[in-house]
């Protein structure tokens, strides 16, 4: 399996999806860069997925993924209902304007 570094060690990593992960669901939509956006995918498509099946192991492995708890109840709670006859794609990435400090190019990841 290959996935970015995005130039951190795995803690500081898996720290930043879990904070990103909180703050993509609490808001629905989140501006990031193109490549924390394309890993940031992987890791969303698989807590709604969770949420769909919506068992307690399900849950457990969910608040595993998200920082926040309340963020897990709230994707258990709407989720299902949003997406429940779709398979997959929950997500949409658009390109934005490369940001002023270092030109990076900048997307918006939100929920379809």
């Amino acid at each position: 399996m290959s996935y970015r570094k995005l130039g951190r060690n795995s803690g500081a990593r898996k720290a930043m999806f879990k904070s990103l992960l909180s703050a993509f669901f609490q808001y629905e939509r989140i501006e990031t860069t193109e490549a924390r956006a394309k890993e940031l995918r992987k890791f969303a498509e698989k807590v709604i997925t969770l949420a769909k099946r919506g068992d307690l192991s399900a849950r457990r492995q969910a608040i595993n993924l998200v920082a926040d708890v309340d963020v897990v109840h709230k994707v258990f709670e709407e989720i299902p209902g949003k997406y429940g006859d779709r398979a997959g794609g929950y997500t949409r990435i658009l390109k934005l304007a490369p940001r002023r400090g270092d030109a990076a190019p900048m997307v918006l990841i939100e929920l379809v």
